[in-house]
């Protein structure tokens, strides 16, 4: 039995070891998410294990974690790349979004705490404010606000479909660019959403949002076809 104790406990992992990937994990997402490491780039696991330090074991389970997000892919070779996304990829991406966050707004606001939760919000509006001019930081920042909008809904298999297209939102934002992701991402742009949540606006809120991120997807989509004729 003793020995079987152990066994089960070398099984936890060590916390440095599991700190160790998770730090490998965010370098590169935050790589992928500012275009360091740009979209179709081959990730070749030797280069990639010297550049950052680590071992090939450690790395490969970074790589599947971003795999697992939709920002890694395998191609038939089984040779991963950053992912790149399609026009159509976008558009459905977003559609998904859509349902999700507009159905997050209307159980938020139907809920007696509305006003408790668009403090929440503007505080996350907050965070998004303090990290203009760190780009990987800003996109971080509002991937947060609108999971915490999907929390807020108290609906867990809504926040979990939503994290579930979360790592191909990143990747569409990726495929924007800078400039087209970061005037989608600007706080001012989510604004007025808090205050149809505080105000109890359930249908006011989910048109607002819905429209938000239509505008949002068309601006990719324009940015991605004008690169392509360029």
């Amino acid at each position: 039995m003793p020995g079987a104790a152990k066994t089960s406990l070398r099984a936890l992992g060590s916390i440095e070891s599991q700190t160790r990937r998770e730090i490998i994990l965010g370098r590169l997402r935050d790589a992928i998410s500012s275009g360091v490491l740009a979209p179709g780039t081959h990730l070749a696991e030797v280069e990639l294990s010297e550049s950052l330090g680590v071992s090939r074991g450690t790395l490969r389970e970074a790589l599947r974690h971003l795999q697992q997000e939709g920002l890694v892919s395998a191609d038939a070779r089984g040779r991963l790349s950053v992912r790149v996304v399609t026009e159509r990829e976008v558009d459905e991406i977003f559609a998904v979004r859509r349902a999700l966050e507009s159905l997050a707004v209307e159980l938020v606001c139907a809920s007696p705490g509305h006003g408790e939760a668009a403090a929440r919000l503007r505080a996350a509006l907050e965070a998004m404010r303090r990290t203009v001019g760190d780009f990987p930081a800003q996109i971080q920042a509002d991937m947060e606000f609108h999971e915490l909008l999907c929390a807020l809904s108290g609906n867990e298999t809504l926040v979990r479909s939503w994290r579930a297209v979360s790592g191909l939102t990143r990747a569409a934002i990726t495929a924007a660019g800078p400039e087209t992701a970061l005037h989608n991402m600007a706080a001012e742009r989510h604004l007025p959403l808090v205050d149809y949540v505080e105000a109890g606006d359930a249908a006011g809120g989910a048109e607002f949002l819905r429209e938000h991120l239509r505008y949002a997807a068309s601006r990719i989509v324009a940015r991605m076809q004008a690169v392509g004729e360029g």
